[in-house]
């Protein structure tokens, strides 16, 4: 099996088990238990008869994670793999992972330096640091050397890492992505509030209409954020071919 980076270039699995396992925070027992239940295919076996583990293994493990964070079961976290289509990439994985970790409460940890290096796999220079800063990915807290860090952007994050984007860029790119998320989020939760919640206030007296509108309320930020990261990659991807005609 070989994996894909960002460029969408293939490359070979080079983790062993205990490396992968290191770079996801998981334990060598986890790895195997979610391979006998078909949670991770199987590793590339190379010379010696030792196994090798790729990125999509890494963002695989990461996926599974954040559903467990929603509180689903084993079983349950299996019926959503196996709907997910089998030549999902690496970084399809970390995105998908992305949207997953939106629909719950925050989940950002804080963490050293050391550990954020294991977790990102690779030595993080200062100029790193500020740009992983600039794309939300960590932030700096109050004690040196400690850094609020979500791990649902963690991957993705240390990907752009190596594309040959200004700094400058970087934070002119979130400031679009915030104002516009921003308008959309106000447009939504007006259609939201006139459109679905206007009704039911006439009879927010009868506590059965209560509590279908806060299920309601909780079941349509993942449906609406999907909506949204699939509109987006559906406009990104026209934009880009249109770009590339013209250049």
């Amino acid at each position: 099996m070989t994996t894909t980076s960002d460029t969408d270039e293939p490359t070979e699995p080079t983790l062993t088990v205990d490396e992968l396992a290191a770079r996801a925070g998981v334990t060598v027992r986890t790895i195997r238990f979610y391979s006998t239940r078909g949670l991770l295919p199987p590793p590339v076996i190379g010379p010696r008869r030792v196994g090798h583990y790729g990125e999509e293994h890494l963002s695989r493990l990461g996926l599974i994670e954040e559903l467990q964070h929603q509180g689903m079961t084993l079983a349950a976290i299996e019926r959503y793999l196996e709907q997910l289509p089998p030549d999902l990439s690496a970084h399809d994985l970390a995105i998908h992972r992305a949207v997953v970790a939106s629909w719950a409460p925050d989940s950002a940890e804080d963490t050293d330096r050391a550990e954020l290096e294991r977790r990102a796999g690779r030595p993080l220079t200062d100029a790193d640091l500020k740009r992983l800063s600039a794309m939300g990915v960590v932030t700096p807290t109050d004690f040196p050397g400690a850094y609020r860090v979500d791990p649902g952007l963690l991957r993705l994050g240390v990907q752009l890492l190596d594309v040959p984007i200004a700094h400058e860029t970087i934070l002119a790119a979130r400031t679009v992505l915030m104002e516009h998320t921003r308008s959309a989020a106000v447009e939504l939760s007006r259609l939201f509030r006139d459109e679905v919640w206007g009704p039911y206030r006439e009879q927010e007296s009868d506590p059965e209409h209560v509590a279908a509108m806060r299920s309601l309320s909780a079941h349509m930020q993942p449906m609406v954020v999907q909506a949204l990261v699939t509109a987006f990659q559906r406009s990104l991807k026209e934009e880009l071919r249109e770009w590339l005609k013209e250049s």
